[in-house]
């Protein structure tokens, strides 16, 4: 699918107004209810062109929104891959360097020989990520595909996830063979710690219903948290839960050996085969096969093409969680 073929429906506010933060850290910020509470942490910008994020967090700083208990950390990750963003390249400015998702192991920021835009943003911004209890990663799909919640891999991120409610479809997995992602870092990928993070992807980059995704779960992961109350969100950011929950457990990634790969489809993401050996593509002529029955694609898109990039994630339907009882 071209890059073209999604249409850019909304507006990329400037941000330019928060850059000097209050943290000693630029475009992020932390304010204190001086009352016992968790330290919640929205984020957006983890990719440059992932609007829907910044479009919610500035909002917030404008609308001068403080916590009533605990601590509120309002971020913009990627800034400098936020402002290469070309409308003639909309994908190219996803990141400057280096994935900015994949760099969130204590071992890779601390060591100092390697170096990358995205390194040295990841390294002024975790000091503050250090001391955050419960994270709220904003992000957005290339490929027009319904919202879900990328949880990690253990139980404490499907029980968030449930407590969230929305949206629809939780996808259980380990990362990306690149690199660990934010969400996985530290205590947030420690089964053994309190901390525990989401990452929702909200739909495609471009399109006006993944800003109002982006807003309801910011509202909603907000209110669970405890930090505000309900009259403090702007008005009609809350929207309806779904009837149910889709628990998906990935298996194994799809990664690109070469640049010799291509789908059987125009998939978009959350297709289902009902049956193993179905073919879904081909890597280098040979004929990529789901593994089992009911066998869902999670994410598939070949815009960041290249060897080494999983192309697609495979998973397997779980259990469904029922959410008639709640509002």
């Amino acid at each position: 699918m071209s890059a073209d073929a999604y249409p850019i429906e909304i507006e990329f506010p400037d941000i330019g107004v928060h850059a000097l933060g209050n943290t000693g850290i630029s475009y992020v910020y932390t304010f204190d209810s001086g009352i016992d509470g968790p330290h919640v942490m929205i984020n957006a910008l983890t990719h440059g062109n992932e609007v829907c994020g910044a479009i919610v967090v500035d909002a917030l700083l404008r609308a001068e929104l403080r916590p009533k208990r605990g601590k509120l950390t309002l971020a913009f990750a990627n800034v400098k891959a936020y402002a290469s963003f070309d409308p003639a390249a909309p994908d190219k400015s996803r990141f400057v360097d280096q994935d900015f998702n994949r760099v969130w192991t204590a071992r890779t920021l601390d060591d100092l020989s390697l170096d990358s835009s995205e390194l040295r943003r990841a390294r002024a911004m975790r000091p503050v990520i250090d001391t955050v209890d419960l994270l709220l990663d904003l992000h957005s799909m290339h490929e027009k595909s319904k919202p879900l919640i990328v949880a990690g891999p253990l139980d404490k991120g499907i029980e968030l996830s449930a407590k969230l409610g929305t949206p629809a479809t939780v996808i259980c997995d380990e990362g990306h063979p690149e690199g660990r992602r934010m969400r996985d870092y530290e205590g947030f990928g420690d089964p053994s710690s309190a901390k525990n993070a989401l990452l929702i992807e909200c739909g495609q980059h471009w399109e006006a219903s993944a800003v109002t995704v982006a807003r309801n779960v910011t509202a909603r992961f907000l209110l669970l948290s405890g930090v505000i109350d309900e009259s403090d969100l702007p008005e009609g950011w809350l929207q309806p839960l779904p009837a149910e929950m889709l628990i998906v457990r990935v298996t194994e990634p799809v990664v690109a050996k070469s640049m010799d790969f291509r789908f059987a489809d125009n998939f978009t993401g959350l297709e289902v085969f009902d049956k193993a050996g179905s073919v879904i593509g081909w890597s280098e002529g040979e004929p990529v096969k789901t593994p089992y029955d009911d066998c869902m694609l999670v994410m598939p898109s070949l815009r960041q093409l290249r060897p080494g990039v999983t192309v697609v994630r495979l998973g397997r339907i779980e259990r469904r969680i029922p959410l008639h009882s709640k509002v």
